[in-house]
């Protein structure tokens, strides 16, 4: 697993091969960074599964200024760490349940660009995520987000579908408030 674009373009990452984890393959990564690109510059993002933390890292190295890495597995965390070592941008790894998180950034005032959901599939869990996210008020203007699914019925909860796409057995929606 690498680095697709960007400032870190080959940048190999370590994680992919956690139990629990899938890694999004990279035509799917670049395809859905081709989707977003004139969203990521100087913008503020939350991987809030971010196992690995690929899709955060991919948004940094294309411009993004600051990251929030949310995953409930230390081992994740330890490898985030790892991943994100030596680079510049601002970064936050937090080791919480997504739900923490989301109160964490309501009761903080913290808003975001871009969100990437790309929760455990079998859990179900975009749903609920996204209704605390509009619930907790944690989106910027124009703010996008992005998930990675392969059964669950979303419930776009009145956001604009712009992108669907289907990659094999996975589904990425993009929506914009």
């Amino acid at each position: 697993m690498r680095i697709i674009s960007g400032k870190y373009k080959g940048k190999k990452l370590v994680g992919f091969d956690i139990e629990g984890t899938r890694p999004t393959m990279d035509r799917v990564k670049e395809s859905l960074f081709a989707s977003i690109q004139n969203h990521i510059k100087e913008s503020t993002v939350l991987d809030l599964f971010a196992g690995s933390g690929s899709l955060g890292i991919e948004a940094l190295s294309n411009g993004a200024s600051m990251c929030y890495f949310i995953d409930n597995n230390i081992e994740l965390i330890n490898i985030i760490k790892k991943n994100t070592s030596n680079m510049s941008e601002n970064i936050k790894i937090m080791k919480n349940d997504y739900d923490d998180a989301l109160i964490l950034f309501r009761d903080n005032n913290i808003k975001f660009d871009i969100i990437f959901l790309d929760p455990p599939y079998k859990m179900n869990l975009i749903n609920d995520s996204l209704d605390k996210i509009l619930k907790y008020n944690l989106l910027n203007k124009d703010a996008i987000i992005v998930c990675e699914y392969e059964c669950e019925n979303i419930n776009n909860f009145g956001l604009t579908l712009i992108k669907e796409k289907k990659y094999g057995n996975k589904y990425i929606q993009i929506y914009k408030v």
